[in-house]
Order: C-alpha cells, then sequence, then structure tokens
C-alpha cells in the first residue's frame, strides 16, 4: 500500500467523508476548514456532520494518527503533495453559482505554493460549471502562486457521487470514478488514490468531469419527474403506477439502459410523436399538468429548428442529405425529423439531393406510401440512386444517421466539400476544419 500525503479543504459532508475514506485506506491526511468547531471536532476523533459510520472511521483513523485537522492552509498544503478541494458551491439568486469559498481556498493554496517547490497537484472535488476549472481556478492559483499551471502545479477535477446517509458506501464502491486531466502527472496520482476502490475508473478532460456531475443530476432529477408524471396519470386513471412502473424497469435493453442517450438529432417515425401526443392528451382529459411530458415534443422540435439555422449559416446551398427515413435500416418517412429539416431547406430555396438505399418509392406500400405520396409527393424528384451522385451535387452535405456506406465518406468528399454530421460517423477527424457534429 503506497502513503500519499493529502490536503483536504472543506469538512463539509464530502470532504469529511473523502478526508476519512482516504485516511483509512493507509494516507497521511490533514483536514482544513476555517470553522474552529469542525476542526476540533475532528480532532477530538469525532464527525463533524452528522452520515453513518463516519464517526467511527474518524475516531480509527485520527487514533492511528493518519487524521488530523487545521485552520491553518498554509501548514496543510506544505506537509501534503496533493491537495483536494471538497467546498459547497451554493446557488446564487440567479442560479449559477457561489465560488467565492472555493476562490478564496484557491487564494489561500496558491499561496502557501509559492514557497513550495514546483509539482504540487490540486484536485476540485467541488461541483462546478464547465469552465470553472480552466477560467476561474487556475488563474486565482496562479495569481496567488506566482506559478504556472503545469509548469509550478497540476490540475484535475474528480467529481463526487456521495449520497447523504450512505456516502461512506457509496465512496467505496462508486458507480464510476472520473478523473479529468490535462496533466499525466495529475492523472497517474488520482490513479493511484483509487487502488482500493471498486468500479470503473475514466480519464477524460477536465471539461467532460465537470459536465459529467451536472449529465447525471439533471437525468436524475429528470427520472424522479419522469416517474411521478407517469405516477399522476396512472391514479388519475385507477392503474396501480408501482406495478407499471414495476415492469417498465424489467426493460434493461431499452428503458434502463444506454439505449436512446447518445446525442444526435430529432426522433421521429410512426411511434413517440404519436404516443407522446396521445398521453399528453389523457393528462388534458384527465385535467393534470404534465410539464415533463408536454416538454418532450417542443425540445424534440427545436433539435430540428438548431439544425436548420446551421444550415442556412453556413451559406452552402446546394445540399445532399444521406440517409432520410425516421432512422438506419428502415424505409419509413413517417414523422421523419430530416424529412421535415429537407422540406424547411426547399421552403427557404436550398437546392437538395436525397440518398437512401432503403427508401425506393415503387416498393412503399400500405401507410408508409400514403404518407409519402400524400404528404411530400415531390420527394421523388429529390431522391439519387446512389452515394456518388448526392456527393457530386453537395457543397454540403449532411449526414443523417449511421449507415455502414455513410462511414467512408471522408474518404470521398472534395476538398470544397464540408460534412455536418447527425450521426457521428467513424472517420470524422480525418475531414478536419471541414467537418462539424450537430451537438459535439
Amino acid at each position: 500500500m503506497n502513503t500519499h500525503r493529502i490536503s483536504v479543504f472543506g469538512l463539509g459532508y464530502v470532504g469529511s467523508v473523502t478526508a476519512a475514506c482516504l485516511a483509512d485506506h493507509g494516507n497521511q491526511v490533514i483536514g482544513v476548514d476555517p470553522q474552529a468547531a469542525k476542526v476540533d471536532a475532528i480532532n477530538r476523533g469525532r464527525a463533524p456532520i452528522v452520515e453513518e459510520g463516519l464517526g467511527d472511521l474518524v475516531a480509527r483513523n485520527v487514533t492511528a494518527g493518519r487524521l488530523r485537522a487545521t485552520c491553518d492552509a498554509e501548514e496543510a498544503v506544505s506537509r501534503s503533495d496533493l491537495t483536494i478541494v471538497c467546498i459547497g458551491t451554493p446557488s446564487r439568486a440567479n442560479g449559477d453559482l457561489d465560488l467565492s469559498s472555493v476562490l478564496h481556498a484557491c487564494g489561500e493554496i496558491g499561496g502557501a505554493l509559492r514557497h513550495q517547490s514546483d509539482g504540487h497537484i490540486i484536485v476540485v472535488r467541488s461541483t462546478v460549471l464547465p469552465g470553472t476549472i480552466r477560467d476561474r481556478v487556475a488563474p486565482a492559483l496562479e495569481e496567488a502562486s506566482g506559478k504556472r499551471r503545469r509548469d509550478g502545479f497540476s490540475l484535475a477535477h474528480n467529481p463526487e457521487f456521495l449520497r447523504e446517509g450512505t456516502a461512506i458506501r457509496d465512496f467505496h464502491n462508486p458507480p464510476k470514478t472520473v478523473i479529468g486531466a490535462d496533466d499525466p502527472r495529475a492523472a497517474a496520482a488520482l490513479r493511484a488514490l483509487c487502488t482500493e476502490i471498486d468500479g470503473p475508473v475514466l480519464v477524460t478532460t477536465i471539461e467532460a468531469a465537470e459536465m459529467v456531475k451536472y449529465a447525471d443530476n439533471a437525468w436524475h432529477a429528470l427520472k424522479i419527474a419522469f416517474s411521478n408524471e407517469i405516477g399522476n396519470v396512472c391514479k388519475a386513471a385507477s392503474i396501480d403506477s408501482y406495478e407499471v412502473m414495476r415492469i417498465f424497469c424489467h426493460d434493461t435493453k431499452l428503458n434502463i439502459s444506454e439505449a436512446y442517450l447518445r446525442p444526435g438529432f430529432a426522433f421521429g417515425g410512426s411511434c413517440l410523436p404519436k404516443d407522446l401526443r396521445a398521453l399528453t392528451y389523457l393528462g388534458r382529459r384527465l385535467d393534470l399538468d404534465l410539464p415533463v411530458l408536454g416538454s418532450v415534443m417542443p425540445s424534440n422540435r427545436v433539435q430540428v429548428e438548431h439544425a436548420l439555422r446551421r444550415i442556412v449559416a453556413m451559406g452552402r446551398r446546394r445540399v445532399s442529405v444521406l440517409g432520410f427515413s425516421f432512422k438506419a435500416g428502415t424505409d419509413d418517412l413517417r414523422e421523419s425529423p430530416l424529412v421535415e429539416l429537407v422540406e424547411r431547406l426547399l421552403g427557404k430555396g436550398f437546392d437538395i439531393r436525397l440518398y437512401d438505399r432503403n427508401v425506393n418509392l415503387a416498393r412503399l406500400i400500405g401507410a408508409n406510401r400514403e404518407f409519402v405520396f400524400r404528404a411530400i409527393p415531390h420527394i421523388a424528384s429529390l431522391m439519387v440512386n446512389n452515394v456518388e451522385a448526392a456527393l457530386e451535387h453537395a457543397e454540403l452535405v449532411v449526414v443523417g444517421y449511421d449507415e455502414p456506406e455513410f462511414r467512408s465518406i471522408a474518404r470521398r468528399i472534395r476538398s470544397d466539400q464540408f460534412v455536418l454530421d447527425m450521426a457521428r460517423i467513424s472517420e470524422r477527424d480525418a475531414l478536419e476544419e471541414r467537418y462539424d457534429g450537430i451537438n459535439w
């Protein structure tokens, strides 16, 4: 077991648990907090907050000499090689974060670094918006220390996924450990701290690590709101909501999975829009307010508008769309957002060509054929028979979805052509400045 010298700034829920657990792994840990009562509690072997199991953990490690606390930031930094910032970032009245305490701590840490040799690692564990470490934390540390980031000190982000009441269990068994670092030394140091923590360790950029926590919590909030709205509909319709959601959660292929959680273009087809409209209609019929469910279709329309604005702004009038059914591997054009996009572009005078190997007007039957000839009868005049014809026409190539024959277009387009990708094709990097993703 390697022993690390660590200082932890902030002895609230996250900081106290982080300090005690890291000490229990055999590290030498100094907690730092401006509140003398918290410092005194730690040094007496008591937990400064109420959290199951924390009192025993603190007592054991204080007795063993692995954990102590101080109000003296300079002493803590000087006696450690790695500093973890666990200071709260409460909301301001406008919804922004109050970073004053974090930045104050950065000033103290930076001041202490003036008297240290280069190489200290600072890890922000506080929840901060993307760009905060780059634009606020790093400048504050540089100004206070007189040192330059990556030369005089290293920065990383390690978001926490601790729930109050189960924080110690969550520390040792997190769903994932995320290390955001652009410095290999900082990444390696954090990896070394994770050797006794179960679960996958994922290394990414600092900005992506900052964003992960917000994606997680927004998803958790959305799930609760979604479940409650389904429950409200069930209650009003005299249906057992727990039975409905019990069955819903049995589907780990689509419902509780990574399915549908990849950024891209809008949804469409004969099921999702129709069923959402029917469910929200039922809610209105039952006199229910369903703001989450009611916002899904408007959000989907915003994604179409977003693509339309991007294409118009590019100023390339000859556009070829590769794939325009509602998803790959189908000839279904009903409520395809790509067809809607094409319609909007035609209305603005764009010269369009369409290619989709799965869509053959002569083969269409049933409701799909009726939709095509009723809603978009002019579509045949825009269609071409192969990718080459589509590429020959285009100034701008729009990749509608992920189809094997679209993945190699990076090697097939001219130097004067541009690609707008809705599907994240695999060879996108080869296009360099001639490529843009719809939301990446």
